[in-house]
């Protein structure tokens, strides 16, 4: 079993503490071709160095973030009841270009708070 580190802002980072958000959203670069079922993620809260572990439950890779929004529930990948009817793939080019999503895919890390 490996930890991998990874940094969260502080909503996501307490929707997954409270159970609320169950899938990290990431681009499946090289860091996270090497997260495997079973493996550990450390996240780290970018504001107050908080650090909480969870276990990844299962992957779930994608072309797209247009094809992991059409298959994921989305109210468990970080968005709330008031913004759901909103959300869309595009949410997804604040954090990564269309051109390394298109490079790399995406993936829906599933994953159990542990700590």
């Amino acid at each position: 079993m490996t930890t991998h580190p990874m940094s969260l802002h502080p909503v996501p980072f307490e929707m997954i503490r409270s159970g609320q958000k169950t899938y990290e959203l990431r681009l499946y670069d090289e860091k996270r071709r090497k997260v495997c079922p079973g493996d550990h993620i450390e996240f780290t809260n970018t504001e107050t160095g908080e650090k909480m572990r969870c276990e990844v439950a299962a992957l779930h890779r994608f072309d797209s973030f247009d094809k992991l929004y059409a298959s994921l529930p989305l109210l468990k990948c970080g968005y709330t009841e008031a913004d759901i009817n909103t959300a869309k793939p595009e949410d997804m080019n604040e954090y990564y270009t269309p051109e390394k999503q298109e490079k790399y895919g995406v993936i829906g890390i599933e994953i159990k708070t542990i700590s």
